[in-house]
């Protein structure tokens, strides 16, 4: 049987590591990123967003450390916040809305894991994209859907799928 050496806090949050690695109970965890399908898709999402951040009152950020509790930091692909830059360099209140895409690695129990994560620290909605496959999940408290429409919405955000997938 194998041990996990557990890393203090301090030492995750005074670290660099490329990529950026998430912080889960004193375990460093790496993401699964890089390939084409989920850097390119995380682009577009975050161009998509951002060229209508004045118009929504949104700021958009990829990779973004989120201190979903003391001792745990996630760093979703994009993740929307509703407001003006409160000047912290890692969010410690919920952002809006955090958006993740699937890797061809990511499995389904540890993304169920993060999801709750956001959705416990009171994030308002998770999307999930799978770049594979062309679709996107909403994740809420209320549960999960797919949009039919192939239309994502929070709030005053919205998405058509088709110009992401086009």
């Amino acid at each position: 049987m194998t041990t996990a050496t557990l890393t203090p806090v301090a030492e995750y949050l005074s670290t660099s590591y490329r990529p950026d690695r998430e912080f889960l109970d004193g375990v460093i965890s790496e993401r699964n990123v890089g390939e084409w399908d989920h850097s390119r898709l995380q682009m577009l999402i975050a161009r998509f967003l951002s060229i209508r951040e004045e118009q929504w009152g949104i700021l958009v950020v990829p990779e973004q450390r989120v201190q979903v509790k003391p001792t745990r930091y996630r760093i979703p692909d994009v993740c929307v916040v509703i407001g003006p830059h409160t000047g912290e360099q890692i969010l410690t209140k919920p952002p809006f809305l955090c958006i993740e895409i699937l890797s061809k690695d990511d499995r389904m129990s540890e993304m169920q894991e993060r999801i709750d994560d956001y959705l416990n620290f009171g994030v308002a909605s998770v999307w999930v994209f799978d770049p594979r496959k062309q679709r996107a999940f909403v994740f809420t408290k209320g549960g999960m859907t797919e949009p039919i429409d192939r239309i994502l919405h929070a709030g005053e955000i919205i998405v058509p799928l088709a110009e992401l997938f086009a």
